[in-house]
């Protein structure tokens, strides 16, 4: 460690980001990227914002992005808040609206970033263990004192909360911060937006990289009441007042205003889940629901790290934890048909 650093990078474990291979006739199954391309709307508005107006600093707040937001879903522009990509809107929510005396609630199975944020703010943490079937359980978010985060499809298990599930949470802590991270839910999931009507201390967020297939453009948002809006805009401006660049906020726009592609490319994705899932069982796994764009999965007779180890060596990227409970599962990407197949093909081989 550097005798330079601060006490805060001492002590923080990072984040680790799915790989980003370089391997020739990759088959990358690893980071739950889209198979298909944006919106091709899209890339022409980031190809008109790369103009000579680049030398101009972007609209600070967004108001374009946010009022196309706010029309598509039935909210008012003061409810919407936006970042780059859903991380940093996280990261704002920790800080504005999760830091409080009593731990933060969250799976003890869920996306890790969650404890890396609570290290970096100085934040407590209550993990709450998933069921045996690695599902949530909203009767043990009722009781506790700490706000509460949780992302619906789970990940990395996939597995989908309903609506009334979320509403009985939400009922259960009316007085705390529940946040709500919707980075899959659009492959088959209720969103959970329209419930902030009711439930003030509702926030949900969501990200262009899954569905709309932005990932390399780095835009993200949140939906919730004014008032928690107004706390992550404090946050945001005092740590960068210009978040989404031109060319972003552009693109964000009109992937929004493409509804047919969105919607299409979304139902691509549904149908090669349920065929990934299905020959997956024939060959052995166990494969929990999902309700993402991924699938995630276990061999009775074979490690994870084996099978892994194995597909890497076959030019198939899938992503390992080496945690405990899930050690021996993979998530794998549902990719396109032809990715899909080839993997499964390489399983047929290894199993």
């Amino acid at each position: 460690m550097s005798r330079f650093w601060s006490d805060t990078a001492r002590r923080l474990t990072p984040y680790v980001p799915g790989e980003q291979p370089r391997m020739d006739k990759l088959v990358k199954l690893n980071t739950n990227e889209s198979p298909y391309g944006p919106s091709p709307r899209a890339i022409e508005a980031i190809a008109r914002a790369a103009s000579e107006d680049l030398r101009r600093y972007p609209d600070p707040n967004s108001e374009a992005l946010k009022a196309a937001l706010a029309r598509y879903h039935s909210v008012t522009p003061a409810q919407i808040f936006v970042g780059n990509g859903s991380d940093e809107v996280l990261a704002h929510a920790f800080m504005a609206l999760l830091k409080h005396d009593a731990p933060l609630r969250y799976p003890d199975i869920t996306y890790s970033f969650y404890p890396v944020y609570c290290g970096l703010f100085g934040i407590e943490a209550a993990p709450i263990p998933l069921t045996d079937a690695l599902e949530i359980d909203p009767a043990d978010y009722v009781g506790g004192a700490g706000p509460i985060i949780f992302p619906n499809p789970n990940a990395p298990t996939g597995r989908l909360l309903p609506i009334a599930a979320i509403e009985q949470i939400l009922a259960a802590n009316p007085d705390v911060p529940v946040v709500i991270d919707e980075a899959y839910i659009d492959y088959g999931g209720e969103a959970a937006i329209p419930l902030i009507d009711t439930h003030p201390n509702l926030l949900v967020t969501r990200t262009f990289s899954k569905s709309r297939a932005l990932a390399g453009l780095r835009v993200g948002y949140a939906v919730g009441s004014a008032e928690l809006v107004e706390g992550l805009e404090r946050v945001k401006n005092s740590f960068n007042s210009y978040p989404l660049g031109r060319p972003a906020q552009a693109g964000a726009i009109a992937s929004v205003e493409d509804e047919p592609h969105f919607r299409d490319s979304c139902a691509r994705v549904i149908a090669s889940r349920e065929w990934l899932g299905r020959a997956l069982t024939e060959l052995g796994f166990e494969v929990l629901p999902s309700g993402a764009n991924f699938v995630f999965a276990r061999h009775p007779n074979h490690t994870g790290v084996a099978l892994a180890a194995a597909l890497r060596e076959r030019a198939i990227i899938v992503r390992h934890f080496k945690l405990p409970r899930i050690d021996d599962y993979l998530r794998i990407t549902v990719g396109t048909d032809e990715e899909c197949a080839a993997l499964v093909e390489a399983l047929k081989e290894l199993v």
